[in-house]
This record gives structure tokens, sequence and C-alpha cells, in this order.
């Protein structure tokens, strides 16, 4: 990465997830050794084990969205499995159209542009990823779309970005990761669709 702010977030992001990851997947193996044993039963320990679940899947997204992303390739049904595992039970549904293995960082640039989209369907809707030629698209399809004019007018520039929140923190670094990649993305809206590409 060139940008030194990136490479640290992305270092922070990697750290954190990595040092998460283990303890969920302890919890994870517990919950399954109680089920083995006969242990206790009932609707707590399957809220139980659905949180851990969403936890895990989180945090194995958040990993390749926010993470370093290295030079390796991710195949189509890792990428797909941590997609279904984080929207499972949710409203929202993503399909992903590439068949072959992705670089980390565009797969990385992909997620950041899903987590955009996802803050303009908040009532659910489907997202579909697609590559071809080496452009990205996104597309998010919703009944009800609710777009912050301020935050999607600055996506595709180096200009000042309106105040950013933990939960938007996706419109400030994908404009970072898209031009340390080369790339700038472009945002189209149309009736009960939007499109971000790179």
């Amino acid at each position: 990465m060139g940008d030194t702010n990136v490479n640290l977030a992305a270092l922070i992001g990697s750290r954190i997830c990595h040092d998460l990851i283990s303890p969920i997947g302890a919890i994870s193996n517990g919950l399954e050794l109680f089920d083995l044993t006969g242990g206790v039963q009932g609707p707590e320990m399957d809220l139980i084990a659905d949180s851990v679940g969403n936890a895990g899947a989180r945090i194995r997204f958040f990993r390749i969205a926010y993470g370093a992303a290295g030079n390796q390739m991710l195949g189509r049904a890792e990428i797909v499995s941590v997609l279904d595992d984080m929207t499972r039970g949710g409203r929202l549904k993503v399909q992903w159209a590439p068949l072959d293995p992705q670089p980390r960082a565009e797969v990385r640039l992909a997620f950041l542009a899903l987590q955009c989209l996802e803050t303009a369907m908040p009532y659910g809707g489907t997202v579909r990823i697609l590559s071809e030629d080496g452009v990205w698209t996104a597309i998010g399809q919703a009944e009800k779309l609710n777009i912050n004019d301020n935050l999607w007018s600055e996506m595709g520039t180096s200009g000042t970005m309106p105040t950013i929140t933990p939960a938007l923190v996706q419109f400030a670094l994908m404009p970072a990761v898209s031009t340390d990649l080369g790339r700038s993305p472009k945002m189209a809206q149309d009736s009960g669709q939007i499109t971000i590409r790179f």
C-alpha cells in the first residue's frame, strides 16, 4: 500500500481480527462439545450459538475488508462462505458472480463497496457483485433506498469527507484503497438501484 495511513489502518484491522478470531473459535468449539455430550439444550444455547456464529462471520468479513490485503488470491468458495455466513438470517442477500479466484486487494474493495451499499439499504435487498475485464460492479437493489448524498458524492474524489462515524468508516476507506489500487469508484443511482463501479 502506498498511503501510510491506509496501511496503518489495515495493520490495525488485521491485528484486531487476528486476536479476536481465536477466542471466538474457542467458544464455538466449546458449544460443539456441549452439544456432543448432551449438555445444556434450549433456546438460550441456540441464541449463544447463533451469536458466536455471527461474530465469527463478521470477523472473517472484516479481516478481508479492513485488514492488510497482501498479494494472495481468494477462491470463490471462501468468499461465498464468508458472505453467506455474514448475511445468514438477515434482510440483505449477496450474490458473488466471479467464478475464478480474485486478488485479495480487489475483494477487499468489493467488500467495502458492499458495506457502502448496505448503508443505503436499511430494509434489506440484494447486492450483486460482478467483475468483467478488470472492472468491478456492485449493484444494490431494494424497494426502499436511503442515500446520504453528502457521503456518496465524495466517494470518487479526494475531497474532504463529511464527518465520518464508526458505522460509516467504509466511505472514508474505500476512496483511499481505490486510489492505492489505481482505481476511481463511480456511483450511479436509478429507481430502486444504486451501483458502484471501480
